[in-house]
């Protein structure tokens, strides 16, 4: 396979020790291929220099198109194709479109979303994603090194003195 990677990874058992190596790790100027958490942890975000998602953004963009479906529909049914004046109600009833403008907004916002997240992830129907070890989605952190990019002996060294519980290579 042409996108192999030879990596050597590190395994901590708290997020605080974690938290503490990724530090270290900027501090020393070694390359972080990825850190893998069970779970979100406060603060990592920064210490790695990751930029806010915009996909807020994208979601905020996606609910106006659906607004607009919803009430631009709704205007052109009620007012130009099927114009029907019944009963005393006006002719362009626009509180009645608020449920229906609210219910398109939502949709159109979480569809949007979750389609823009899984392009930009690279996610979706037959993708299989490397695994570097099964414990990192249960009870395990990890620090990876791509060994293209730092000195694999200083990696492991570095992981061994930073309070990894294990360290391991592997190619995925």
């Amino acid at each position: 396979m042409a996108n192999t990677k030879d990596i050597v990874y590190g395994l901590y058992n708290d997020e605080e020790d974690l938290l503490r190596a990724v530090k270290q790790a900027k501090a020393d100027h070694l390359e972080i291929m990825d850190v893998y958490t069970p779970f979100p942890i406060h603060g990592l975000d920064p210490i790695l220099g990751l930029e806010e998602s915009r996909l807020h953004i994208a979601g905020f963009i996606y609910g106006a198109i659906g607004t607009l479906t919803a009430f631009g529909g709704m205007t052109w049914i009620f007012t130009k194709d099927w114009k029907q004046i019944f009963g005393g109600k006006p002719h362009w009833p626009v509180p009645s479109f608020i449920p229906i403008t609210f219910e398109l907004t939502v949709l159109f916002a979480c569809v949007g979303m979750v389609i823009t997240f899984y392009v930009i992830n690279g996610l979706g129907p037959g993708v299989v994603n490397p695994t570097i070890d099964l414990r990192i989605t249960d009870d395990k952190f990890c620090i990876a090194f791509d060994k293209s990019e730092v000195n694999a002996a200083a990696a492991e060294s570095f992981l061994r003195s930073s309070g990894a519980s294990e360290v391991h290579s592997k190619t995925i």
